[in-house]
This record gives C-alpha cells, structure tokens and sequence, in this order.
C-alpha cells in the first residue's frame, strides 16, 4: 500500500480487490486486545469507552 501513487476516487483504503486482500492478510497478523494485554500493552482506549462516559 505503501507504493500507492494515485488516491482512490471513493476515499477507500484499498483500491481494487487484490489490495483489499493484503491489507487482510495485514489485519490477520495484528495482535488481539488480549494479546495486547499478555504483552503489557494497551489497547486503543476509544474502542472501549463506556457509553455512560462524561468526556
């Protein structure tokens, strides 16, 4: 994705089929929230807010 020269007209990440299944196989390899955690890391915090949550 790296070497992508022209922006997709429809503002999405991948422009056509083939890039759609690498950033896949990318996302595949990504650690879980848990594994996160195993690590001593944290997750993104915004993915876990309550609703109830005054910011």
């Amino acid at each position: 994705m790296a070497d992508r020269k022209d922006k997709p007209e429809n503002s999405s990440m991948a422009m056509d089929e083939q890039e759609m299944q690498e950033l896949g196989k990318e996302m595949e390899e990504l650690d879980t929230n848990d594994e996160l955690k195993k690590k001593g890391r944290l997750p993104d915090p915004a993915q876990h807010e309550k609703k109830n949550k005054k910011q």
